[in-house]
This record gives structure tokens, sequence and C-alpha cells, in this order.
């Protein structure tokens, strides 16, 4: 039978397989290798689409249910709870279990071949400070595993497995950082790599120290919403009673992919009528009804995603005064648009860096080593694109090489060369 690593990732996923001993991930949509974890529920056409046609289908205008950062669920209470699609209920569970069973099916169909083993990549903390929550997660994810038609199912922390895919480009021993940030988490590995070290059974004496912590382009996306979105919307505006601002709950919610969803109940679009009636702007509040009423808010997340990749590009190309990124919203309103900035940016996200940066000191404390040990800094993960996210992991070793990874497939391909390790 067949072997793999998979890379369940907050934002893609991928799946690499071992052929003629070459460690390679599989096209999973067209020829790319990345699968955006998206699926979108077509309610007229009563059948699925995932990965970047789940997007398209969902941009177009269809009737149905887009889905994302589903693993943001695991070790939560929102993993056995019921969500609606259309006329049925469905458990986040169970979703969780269509989407990787369908990166499954795809990888078997280019493999050629079934797949009942596989090492799957785990943050080093599913969930921040709570074990149980994090046995939770893994147990979920190995139940569905085992449910889609895996055996054999293990895991390795994924920034361990980026430093296996390093290794493989070393030609003297050192030691390396390895900083995955992901859609959802941030990992850190401190590891001894090198040529003579690959081969090794046994590599746990390699592993000096591993972090981590729940930030990751998920949470870059919700402070920017909620910084330079959701101030459209009746984020933080007054209401009549003097000294109250309007609820913060459903600002958060309509900037979390995983919760969006829930501001379309009956119950929830009662609660803003009222909120309507006692605002002192009732201009803004009728903006956030009508995104409500119109379901728009997964078009705001996405709309917000694609301002955080501008203002990244407009940071390396204007570093010293980037301008102003103008967004229209006229979807929302005719004639509204936001302005955002890249020192905007920095400032509502900066409780997310400082906390990557402590996480990158409690890794070297943990190791026992000191940063002027480390030779280099492997980053991988997508969210290490950003500009202020490379400056807070740079900034705490700047006497160390910057190494830049596969910055969607790394984690895949050591979870690969992993499961040779296991199941071979």
């Amino acid at each position: 039978m067949g072997y793999c690593g998979l890379d369940f990732g907050t934002s893609n996923s991928t799946l690499g397989v071992v052929t003629d001993g070459h460690a390679h991930l599989l096209p999973l949509e067209g020829d790319e290798t990345t699968l955006p974890s998206a699926i979108f529920f077509d309610f007229a056409a009563k059948r699925e689409e995932f990965g970047r046609a789940a997007i398209q289908i969902y941009a177009e205008g269809a009737d149905g249910r887009l889905m994302r950062s589903l693993k943001s669920v695991l070790g939560t209470d929102l993993i056995d709870m019921e969500t609606q699609l259309d006329r049925r209920r469905i458990k986040f569970r169970d979703v969780l279990k269509h989407l990787l069973a369908e990166i499954k099916r795809r990888a078997e169909e280019k493999a050629g071949r079934p797949l009942d083993q596989v090492v799957h990549g785990r943050p080093v903390h599913f969930v921040d400070g709570d074990d149980a929550a994090d046995h939770r997660a893994e147990t979920a994810l190995t139940e569905i595993a085992h449910a889609i038609g895996f055996r054999d199912v293990s895991f390795q922390f994924e920034p361990i497995a980026a430093a296996l895919d390093y290794e493989r480009q070393v030609n003297e021993e050192q030691i390396a950082l390895i900083a995955d940030i992901g859609g959802g988490t941030s990992d850190f590995s401190i590891v001894r790599i090198g040529p003579d070290r690959r081969d090794k059974a046994d590599r746990g004496q390699d592993i000096l120290a591993s972090t981590g912590i729940r930030i990751g382009g998920v949470d870059f996306d919700r402070l920017l919403s909620l910084h330079g979105a959701m101030p459209h919307l009746g984020y933080q505006s007054p209401m009549q009673r003097k000294g109250l601002l309007a609820p913060n709950s459903y600002f958060n919610d309509l900037s979390t992919w995983s919760k969006i969803n829930f501001l379309y109940a009956p119950k929830v679009l009662a609660e803003l009528r009222q909120v309507l009636r006692e605002t002192a702007r009732p201009d803004l509040i009728g903006r956030l009804i009508h995104v409500v009423e119109e379901h728009l808010g997964h078009r705001v997340a996405m709309t917000v995603e694609r301002t955080k990749i501008r203002l990244s590009a407009t940071a390396a190309e204007f570093p010293g005064e980037p301008p102003v990124v103008e967004v229209p919203l006229d979807w929302i309103e005719r004639g509204l648009v936001a302005p955002f900035t890249v020192p905007g940016f920095d400032t509502a996200t900066a409780g997310l860096t400082d906390g990557i940066a402590g996480m990158i000191r409690r890794c070297l404390t943990d190791s026992g080593l000191t940063k002027d040990k480390i030779d280099a800094v492997f980053l991988t993960g997508g969210s290490t694109l950003l500009p202020n996210v490379r400056r807070s992991i740079l900034a705490e070793l700047p006497d160390a090489r910057p190494v830049e990874g596969d910055k969607f497939g790394s984690v895949g391909l050591g979870l690969t060369l992993e499961a040779v390790r296991r199941y071979r």
C-alpha cells in the first residue's frame, strides 16, 4: 500500500509521496501542489467544490456556503457543533472529513495507488495553554483520518517537518531556528541538522526545543479588518446613550472566518435592528445590517485578506513612506472607499508580532542556547512573507543567516520524508 505526508493547513494543504526514491508533492488542483483549505457547498447544484474552485464559484455569486480556516476549529467546542447548510445541518467535524477525504482522493488519483499510512502535520500547540484541548484536537484529527481510510496515522510537529526539508539543502552541520508561520499558528523549533544526521533513525537528540503560539495569517486578517474595514460598518461607533459604543461581538465575528455564518441567524439580525434604533450613527450600522442581510461577510473577509497582501507588497516596494491603499467597498454602498496604510497595519498587529518575538525568545531559553549559537533562520509558511513578521523574527536573531524555504511546501515535503522513516 502507500504512505504519505499530509500538511493540512489553515489556509492551504499539501500531500507528498515518494516515487522512485524521490519525495515530492502531488498536484491537488490542476498543476498546483497546494489546495486552498476551502470548501463551497453549492445549494442549487447540490454539490461541493474545493480549493480555488470553491473560492471562485463563491466570488461569482453562486448560492451556497463557503467555509475556510477550518483547521482553527480543532481543539475548540466548534468541532462538534452543527452549522446550517441550506435545509440541513452538519457538524464541523464532518465538514473537515469532507475536505480531507477529497484531498486523499485527489492524491490517490495522481499517485495511482491507495494511500493508507499518513504522517499528519500538527502545530506545536493547537490551543495555547490547554493540554486537554490540544489532546482533543489531535484525537479528532486521528479519528477523521481513520474514517477517510488511513489505517496508520501518526503526527509530527510542523516546524520539525520543515527542518527535515531544509536539511536536504545543507552540506555542513549547523543549528537552525525553524520559523513556520502559517494561517493559524506560529511554530518554532531549534534543531541540529547536517548531512551526517539525515539518515539517523532517532532524531530526538537533535531537536533542542519547540514552541508555538496560536497566531497566524487569519489573526492578521482579523485585526486588519477591525482596524480598517469594520469602522465603516459601525465598529467603535457611539450609541445614543452617553458613553456606550456599539457592541463589539458582531464586528469580531464578522472579522473571523469561522464565525461569519453565525451572523446570518434571524436572531442576530433582530438584535442588529435593535442596535440600529439605539445608535447615534444609523448610517454605519445600516451598512452592517446590509452586509448581514445580503450575506456579504465572506466577501468582506476576502477583500481584507487581499488588502493585507497588497500592503505587504507596498511595504516592500516603498520601504520609506508606503502610499495609502484605497480599497473600494462600493458593493456595500455606492462610493464607499476604505483607506489602509502600512503603518496602520503594523500598529494594529503589533501585539501579534510581539507574541511571535516572545515565542522565539522562549524557544531559545528552552534550548539552553544563546542567540549567537543559531547559525540560520529557516523561514516557511505564507505569513513569513509579511514584512512586519519577518522583521520581528530576524530582529531576535540578528547574526543568524536567513534562509527562504518553500513557503507552502516545506512542511509537506518534510512530513513525506518522515513517512519514509516510519513506514517504509
